[in-house]
């Protein structure tokens, strides 16, 4: 069963939103008259694509992060490579031969242009779609204020600069997150979304093999199975072993038992770099889950206001009218 807001926490969190998202005129409402049945028809198709194959939650959810993160909340990672004009975010580092889900995407897009032609941006609809992935893997809902524009171009360099790498130091995260008007809370509430999904050997493989930080046992096993000193890049391995398809606060028992598979990750707590805030941050989402699913929802939406300017509302997802 997933945690839902109190009113009181999502009027907090919406306040942030307004605060900082005027001139985008993001609002809960936005397609009330002009596409009314818009969030049961993503619920729909998040949960047909999480019925057929439950990691897909967490792919969506991944989609998000990227997308908001390199220029705002605007489906510029949804953009195919448009030869002679750029060179998009697919193929990025962090990127290529990793995210997922966009045929998910499509399809809620087409669903929706049957029935609201012409009027609701991929965006928008990526943002309900992530909502939806985290509830259904029993993970909090929320409200999303929704107008959002899509971008008419993206950078493959944007989303190399703009990404946290897996290995980044916690000077570096808080950096980032701060860039994006995000604070420890923010970082540490959201990195908690590595309680669902798998990652490459390709990705942990420093972390297993260099880091007196991880557990012992832990990175013995992943180096005997998963993965092996060279060879084996595509090889995934659980986020969360323990429930890798479930949206709880396991994650963070997985941090304090030094048990994770990023060293970004581990970074928030211990001896793997983290300081007074993100370790009490770490032991406290451990010890309740419910604070942890307060604090996530309340993160998303103000990450979810990182919108930019401009843009228009795109008929298809992966290119520009």
């Amino acid at each position: 069963m997933g945690w839902w807001l109190s009113r009181a926490l999502w009027l907090s969190a919406l306040a942030v939103v307004a605060a900082g998202a005027q001139a985008q005129q993001l609002s809960p409402g936005f397609y009330n008259a002009t596409c009314p049945a818009l969030q049961a028809v993503v619920r729909r198709g998040v949960a047909r694509a999480v019925r057929r194959e439950p990691r897909m939650g967490a792919s969506i959810l991944r989609l998000f992060f990227h997308d908001c993160f390199v220029n705002g909340c605007d489906a510029s990672v949804l953009l195919d490579d448009v030869p002679g004009n750029f060179t998009g975010e697919k193929n990025s580092g962090p990127n290529a031969n990793s995210l997922r889900g966009y045929e998910v995407i499509d399809a809620i897009k087409a669903q929706v242009e049957a029935s609201c032609n012409a009027t609701v941006s991929c965006a928008d609809i990526l943002a309900l779609a992530a909502r939806d992935a985290v509830n259904l893997l029993g993970g909090p809902s929320w409200t999303v204020p929704l107008g959002r524009r899509d971008a008419r171009n993206t950078s493959m360099n944007a989303a190399n600069t703009n990404l946290p790498p897996p290995d980044a130091s916690l000077s570096t995260l808080l950096s980032m997150f701060r860039a994006k008007g995000l604070d420890a809370r923010d970082l540490t509430a959201l990195s908690g979304a590595h309680t669902v999904g798998q990652a490459r050997c390709a990705v942990f493989r420093s972390h297993i093999y260099n880091d007196t930080a991880t557990n012992a046992t832990f990175a013995a096993d992943l180096r005997a199975n998963v993965c092996p000193f060279t060879g084996g890049d595509a090889n995934l391995a659980p986020l969360d072993p323990q429930a890798p398809n479930a949206f709880d606060n396991g994650y963070f028992r997985d941090l304090v038992a030094r048990r994770v598979l990023l060293r970004s990750d581990q970074a928030l707590y211990g001896s793997g770099g983290g300081n007074g805030t993100t370790d009490a941050l770490v032991r406290a989402y451990a010890a309740n889950g419910t604070a942890f699913a307060a604090d996530f929802a309340a993160a998303m939406v103000r990450m979810g206001s990182l919108v930019g300017s401009g843009g228009e509302v795109r008929l298809n997802c992966r290119r520009v009218n």
